[in-house]
């Protein structure tokens, strides 16, 4: 598996875990349709599935996973939230991304 398709995935199950946590946070707690919360457990289902993809193993693939959902729900908040990140935000999401690629894709010995 490349690093790209690896990173495909940690996006995919990435987007699959914010949106439907965000699909159960707005039936919850904005009162929106009941279909928003299944649409919402589908999805939260469906990136287990996901993660699974990974070719490392289950610890390593979910603490890079982690740094992956950092950045994703930072640019979640800024784009549907409309809440824009700071120069921090940015900087500690860089940091992050750089640690999920040396631990996912740096050479091991």
């Amino acid at each position: 598996m490349t690093a790209i398709s690896s990173l495909l995935f940690f996006v995919l199950s990435g987007l699959c875990e914010i949106g439907g946590g965000y699909l159960i946070w707005l039936w919850l707690r904005e009162g929106k349709s009941t279909w928003l919360a299944l649409v919402g457990a589908i999805l939260l289902t469906t990136y287990g599935f996901v993660a699974t993809l990974q070719p490392a193993n289950f610890g390593r693939a979910y603490a890079a996973y982690g740094g992956i959902f950092i950045m994703l729900s930072i640019l979640w908040g800024w784009r549907i939230d409309q809440v824009a990140p700071d120069r921090l935000d940015w900087f500690g999401a860089a940091v992050i991304i750089v640690g999920v690629l040396i631990m996912m894709y740096g050479p091991r010995g």
